[in-house]
């Protein structure tokens, strides 16, 4: 299934625009996914709806009037009450929601982004991206393949050109007990899942899924852990350590 092209020329259109008014938009969700995976024979490629995205949070400002001008309104209730870390915007003649978060992405857990912006021209980085899937406490399957996706198509490595940055990964889940402790059940789950005989993919493939999400397991072995990680980690899940996100009203 081709990605359906006036979301890849709308999206084009606005992080084009954006740019020109110093704006860093930057693609993340299913969306973000596809981009980085073959222009055909994706083996993981569904509608996409929506486009969310995350840009610096000195851009607040500047979003609303960007996107009027753009031709599209604004969520006024939702931005008023949030508009300092996450604003929508939508366009009436299609039905297309924009959703857009402001230096963090923070949904079960948060993701620092402010200063990654610059890594890629279309889309967060791929570290980022993979996290933004795997933090997802109440993981259903369409987000499980995304993960299976970005590990399917993109390399793992110790920087961000074109790959998936385990230093970053290892760096924000040393500092975070509880974005560890999510991403490495949902890790586990993505490994299951690739085994579904009912997925269009080789044993190859199963297998390059399966051998990334090791290599990830054992960069948690491994990585550095922060004082504060050790003495949550004592805890364990007696305590709940993510946050409950509600359903957003679009």
């Amino acid at each position: 299934m081709p990605t359906q092209p006036n979301v890849l020329e709308e999206t084009n259109r606005l992080i084009t625009a954006a740019g020109a008014q110093n704006i860093f938009l930057r693609l993340i969700g299913g969306l973000a996914v596809r981009l980085h995976g073959p222009d055909t024979k994706n083996l993981f490629a569904r509608e996409y709806p929506d486009i969310d995205f995350v840009t610096s949070s000195d851009s607040r400002h500047k979003l609303e009037p960007f996107f009027l001008g753009m031709d599209y309104t604004s969520n006024r209730q939702f931005n008023l009450l949030n508009g300092a870390h996450r604003q929508i915007y939508l366009d009436d003649s299609t039905g297309r929601h924009i959703d857009i978060f402001l230096g963090n992405f923070e949904m079960c857990h948060k993701l620092p982004l402010e200063g990654r912006l610059h890594l890629d021209p279309i889309t967060i980085p791929l570290a980022e991206l993979l996290l933004s899937k795997a933090q997802i406490v109440e993981l259903n399957r369409k987000d499980a393949l995304d993960i299976a996706s970005i590990l399917l198509y993109n390399e793992l490595g110790d920087d961000d050109d074109s790959k998936v940055n385990l230093l970053q990964i290892a760096r924000l889940c040393g500092e975070d007990w509880g974005l560890y402790k999510t991403t490495s059940i949902n890790l586990k789950r993505v490994q299951e899942i690739v085994l579904d005989e009912s997925l269009p993919i080789s044993g190859e493939d199963r297998e390059i899924i399966r051998s990334r999400v090791r290599q990830i397991l054992n960069t948690f072995d491994v990585m550095p852990k922060s004082l504060a990680w050790q003495m949550r980690d004592k805890v364990g899940t007696r305590v709940r350590w993510y946050t409950e996100v509600e359903e957003v009203a679009r």
